[in-house]
This record gives C-alpha cells, sequence and structure tokens, in this order.
C-alpha cells in the first residue's frame, strides 16, 4: 500500500473550527502584513493564495470593497481585478509553467461561492492528468508542495515581474 503523508494538515485537523467574526477576505486584506498568505496589494485589489487550493499555485483575486457580486464593482475596480487577474497569469506561467487555466467566480451559495458576501475571482493552473484517481475516487486532492513554499516562490515571482507593483 502507498502512504500519502500530509503533514500540514494536522494544524487544521487538531484546531479549533470556531467560526471567524467578520468577513475573512476584510481581515486578510486589513492585516497588510508578510502573513505568507497575500502575494501582491494594488489600489483596489489584492492577490492571494487559496488556504485550500484545487491545485498548486491556486490564487484568489480579491476587491477591498465587500459586495457580493460583480457587478457591484467600479469601473476602476474591475479593470485593476483584470489588469493583476493577467499578472497572476504571468506570475503562475513563469514559476509553474502550467498547461492551462481556470478563471472564475462562484457568485452566490447556489454556485458553490464558500464566501458568498465577498466577490473574488480563482485562478487555478491546470496540467493534463491532474485530475487523477485521488480526486475522482478518493475525493481527495493531492497538493505537492506547502503553502510556505509556494507564497515564497509566487511573492518573489511577482515582485520580479512587477517590482513597480510590489506591495502598493
Amino acid at each position: 500500500m502507498d502512504h500519502l503523508y500530509t503533514p500540514w494538515r494536522m494544524a487544521y485537523i487538531r484546531g479549533e473550527k470556531n467560526p471567524v467574526e467578520g468577513c475573512v477576505f476584510c481581515q486578510l486584506a486589513a492585516a497588510k502584513d508578510d502573513n505568507k498568505q497575500v502575494i501582491a496589494y494594488s489600489k483596489y485589489v489584492f492577490v492571494t493564495l487559496n488556504k485550500y487550493p484545487y491545485n498548486n499555485g491556486h490564487l484568489m483575486i480579491i476587491p477591498y470593497e465587500h459586495v457580493p457580486s460583480l457587478e457591484a464593482l467600479s469601473p476602476d475596480v474591475l479593470s485593476d481585478l483584470m489588469l493583476n487577474t493577467n499578472r497572476a497569469l504571468a506570475v503562475l506561467r513563469k514559476n509553474y509553467n502550467p498547461s492551462a487555466f481556470n478563471i472564475g467566480a462562484n457568485i452566490g451559495s447556489a454556485a458553490g461561492a464558500g464566501i458568498a458576501e465577498h466577490f473574488h475571482f480563482h485562478i487555478v493552473p491546470r496540467w493534463p492528468g491532474d485530475s487523477n484517481f485521488m480526486g475522482v475516487i478518493g475525493n481527495t486532492r493531492v497538493i505537492p508542495d506547502t503553502l510556505d513554499n509556494i507564497y515564497t516562490e509566487l511573492k518573489a515571482a511577482w515582485q520580479e515581474l512587477f517590482p513597480q507593483e510590489a506591495d502598493k
């Protein structure tokens, strides 16, 4: 029998599951510290790792504005959202050379949004065969790297590719 070791999950498994008061995205945006999750800040949005990724490098682009849907955002925010989506694609291509991407938003809980009250985009790098037996049969996703390593690599790549935009 093969074994899959994921020791970083133990902190989550054993940790308390108290609900977070307030919006976790608003709290994350307000923290503005080196929290090993936010890759970049811009004027209207920030780019962060997904704490529960579908694949290595799964990012989210999140407006600072707490709104539930895309159409509630101003043209300036929409423009910044798409510009940083393009930047995220460039950083992910540089670091992981994915074959493809899924980019999208789940608007509303019925659409699968885990945090329906605060709009956000997902960017998921994809490779041939990344939907293997673990996800299909075992209902388990294998992420071959730690979030700390992913953060360090993507943060450095973002700063290298977009030094003028780093941590606005």
